[in-house]
């Protein structure tokens, strides 16, 4: 099995440019099966979840071509062959592909897949895009296996929806679905982070009208998928990795230029990056990280929240900066059950970690790390354990990598480019 192996010590300096946000690329590829039309994408990183899906697109019928050195992906569904779509068992290997429900039953009339996979983060039920759909009109159900469903009637049985919770794959899910539909539909506490915006403003240039982008709030009018047209859409750039990258540098005393970043993506992140006491500065889309001068202080509460709150996403790099912060940080994990495991990782590490509950954990700095062998339980932590080994004493080998591979282009390279000592090992 491949590993990266990793000595610490070396200070990261440097530029940085972020590429296209994996959690908008792979719902804006969904979005083109709607259409005939090509769809051109750009802005687009070179990552294995989008690698498995382009690879199940060709297989159901659908022309992909990919210039990875332009970052281009032209994506053209003249053709679905929609039984193939259950015999394709890469679905399993990650959550979005339940994406493909919305486009296909607005199209097809009929979409069955096992049964989508992805990080263990904990209870991730697909009950909101099936209950969404229902509610619309379909018969979706699932069993042990997949998850199957259709989509006879030509307008929805329900134009007002209520989300449970602001989901970004449910809202996104139902709204790719209502843009193929030429019906119109409101739905409530819709997902609101800028990833959401690029697939809605893919949708507006495909033909539908959506107003509410970016709010809690949205009214969808659609079409009939065959009016739908292709076009030219740029995927948003990558936040998650940006503030990756900025605790980077952090930890290891360099200074970067991070380009191509969203700072409204990022306001809650700088928040708790000036409570700890970090230097840094916004320059038009640039993030640049400064020395650090002065000592690190802990943050009092680390909380998760719906956007515009603390991302997820962004909780366990976070969570490893507070070993090296003055005080205890109190970290409060509102969303996943799961998303705590890689500070059993850091422990191993010698971090000071005391568990409250499966949402709930303390830690305690200024910690020295050392070297460990640690895995990665999902894709953030396996990159959080990538960094911790940036600063850690003497060798850490980090195992189960092919979560990182599954959302960071060229990770390996790029910290090597900024002056990392780690390699990969096959």
């Amino acid at each position: 099995m491949s590993y990266f192996q990793i000595e610490g010590g070396n200070k990261l300096s440097g530029t940085v440019m972020i590429p296209g946000a994996k959690n908008a690329a792979l719902k804006m590829f969904c979005a083109a099966l709607l259409t005939t039309e090509t769809c051109r994408l750009t802005n687009v990183p070179d990552i294995s979840d989008l690698r498995i899906l382009a690879d199940i697109f060709r297989k159901i019928g659908v022309k992909v071509e990919w210039d990875k050195s332009r970052k281009i992906v032209e994506i053209t569904a003249k053709n679905i062959d929609v039984k193939k779509l259950v015999d394709c068992p890469e679905v399993m290997k990650f959550r979005a592909s339940i994406l493909m429900m919305g486009p296909l039953l607005a199209r097809c009339g009929a979409c069955e897949i096992l049964k989508p996979g992805g990080c263990v983060l904990g209870a991730r039920p697909n009950t909101i895009h099936i209950d969404g759909f229902n509610t619309l009109g379909g018969d979706v159900f699932e069993d042990d296996t997949k998850i199957s469903g259709t989509f006879s009637g030509e307008k929805f049985a329900n134009k007002r929806i209520l989300l449970p919770e602001a989901s970004v794959t449910g809202t996104e899910n139902l709204s790719i679905f209502a843009a193929g539909v030429a019906d119109e539909i409101e739905i409530y506490f819709a997902a609101s982070e800028p990833v959401v915006g690029g697939t809605h403003r893919m949708l507006v240039g495909m033909g539908a009208e959506i107003s509410g982008i970016g709010t809690h709030h949205l009214k969808i009018k659609g079409k009939h998928w065959k009016e739908l047209k292709g076009g030219t859409f740029e995927i948003p750039p990558d936040g998650i990795l940006a503030g990756t990258y900025a605790i980077a540098a952090i930890l290891t005393g360099g200074e970067m230029q991070i380009k191509n970043v969203d700072h409204f993506e990022l306001f809650s992140f700088y928040g708790l990056l000036k409570r700890a006491g970090v230097d840094f500065e916004m320059n038009g889309n640039v993030l640049a990280i400064k020395p650090q001068i002065k000592k690190l202080v802990a943050i009092p509460k680390i909380q998760t929240a719906i956007f515009p709150g603390f991302a997820s996403d962004l909780q366990s790099p976070m969570g490893l900066l507070a070993t090296q912060c003055e005080g205890t940080s109190m970290i409060f994990e509102t969303l996943y059950e799961g998303r705590l495991t890689y500070l059993n990782e850091l422990e191993k590490m010698g971090a000071k970690v005391t568990f409250l509950n499966a949402h709930q954990a303390k830690v305690t700095g200024v910690t020295d790390l050392k070297g460990a062998e640690v895995q990665s339980w999902d894709l953030r932590a396996g990159a959080t354990v990538v960094l911790a080994g940036l600063i850690a004493k003497g060798t850490t080998k980090v195992t189960n990598i092919e979560y990182i591979d599954r959302g960071y282009e060229y990770f390996v390279e790029t910290l090597q480019q900024l002056g990392a000592d780690i390699q990969r090992v096959d």
